[in-house]
């Protein structure tokens, strides 16, 4: 079957919540995403209230308050929000690189591969009655001489030694407290679900990425597993392969080969292709999940700028333009001249201020 990446960026919209607009919980716009980059709490709640028709301000605290969301170090090390049924799936991938195995690892933190069990072990007693500090966290530990060593490692800015912990899913971030960093047990998340087979790991990661981003190509599939997570090559060509057939099928899309789940084919095939202008914050899954390198989402010539934190401005899935929010103005900038459908930008400036609850205008830079 032959469509093209018009055809194509329409249906990854509809998948992202974004074309149409959709009606899920906080949830489940984040399970659809697989993963919401969380550095920003303001471009987070963005990303996920964009793709929802009706939203209030404050509910992605209050999922993570009740568990429905877990905030973790994920994709290439980065806070991401995550669903806790499906954030492990995506530990497990990131965890399978062992980074802490490698020499550099072992001779900085004086911790040899035998000792991370302990180490585990120590944490996730520290952390039995309730969340800790960064502080609170590096006292417990190193109040066991066999771990003293570690204490500067649990300091502010200093998030190397933690990220494998949330990796085995010893613990997460928790609210903050007083504006300080908090960590918490996962496992008393009774929605928290383990993944300690790899590979159904990486079958579930495999699936569920190309049902929200496809069509993808398997470079598509590499980098944001494989580059990612650090699944490795090898797994996730075996896995793609394992899944051919009855649940992956492949898709000409102007002549790329491209993946998607065999139960979208023929949705995909109908699939007209969308002028939708969305106005999307920095750092959105619509171009960290295919990547800011692919041309077909974001024009290459722009490519700096989207990957340096600009909000976009897309058209037909397309990276169309940058925007920003200056008082009641959403100042936007078209690239080489271009301009949206008539009237289009003006209606999703009006439904970015019902999101935010301002009254904004449009301004277009010349």
């Amino acid at each position: 079957m032959a469509i093209t990446w018009a055809q194509a960026l329409a249906w990854r919209a509809r998948r992202h919540l974004l074309d149409p607009v959709g009606d899920d919980p906080v949830e489940g716009v984040v399970g659809r995403l697989g993963a919401v980059p969380a550095a920003s709490d303001d471009a987070a709640e963005l990303a996920v209230r964009v793709r929802r028709r009706a939203s209030v301000d404050g509910e992605i605290g209050r999922a993570l308050a009740d568990g429905r969301l877990v905030r973790t170090y994920a994709f290439r090390g980065a806070t991401h929000l995550v669903v806790p049924e499906d954030g492990g799936a995506y530990l497990a991938l990131r965890r399978a690189g062992r980074m802490w195995e490698r020499a550099s690892w072992r001779e900085y933190y004086r911790l040899e591969p035998e000792d991370w069990p302990d180490l585990r072990a120590v944490v996730r007693d520290a952390l039995a009655d309730g969340p800790l500090t960064r502080a609170e966290l590096g006292d417990a530990v190193a109040a066991h001489g066999r771990f003293a060593h570690l204490r500067p490692s649990f300091g502010d800015g200093t998030d190397t030694l933690l990220k494998p912990l949330t990796w085995f899913g010893d613990m997460s971030f928790a609210p903050s407290a007083g504006g300080r960093t908090t960590f918490q047990r996962l496992d008393a998340n009774p929605r928290w679900v383990d993944w300690p087979d790899l590979d159904a790991a990486g079958r579930h990661a495999v699936l569920a990425y190309v049902g929200t981003y496809g069509p993808a190509t398997p470079e598509h599939v590499h980098y944001w597993l494989g580059q990612g997570l650090g699944a490795g090559r090898a797994r996730l060509d075996r896995w793609v392969g394992e899944l051919r057939g009855d649940a992956l099928a492949q898709v000409d899309v102007e002549g790329d080969a491209a993946l998607v789940l065999r139960e979208h084919v023929d949705d995909l095939a109908g699939t007209r292709p969308s002028q939708a202008v969305r106005l999307l914050p920095a750092f959105d899954q619509w171009v960290l999940g295919p990547g800011t390198a692919d041309p077909r989402v974001v024009p290459p010539a722009r490519r700096g700028a989207v990957s340096r934190g600009a909000a976009v401005v897309t058209v037909g899935g397309v990276v169309a333009g940058t925007w920003s929010l200056v008082g009641e103005e959403v100042r936007v900038t078209w690239f080489d001249g271009g301009r949206g459908p008539g009237g289009a930008l003006a209606a999703e400036v009006e439904r970015l201020g019902t999101v935010l609850g301002r009254d904004l205008r449009p301004v277009v830079s010349e």
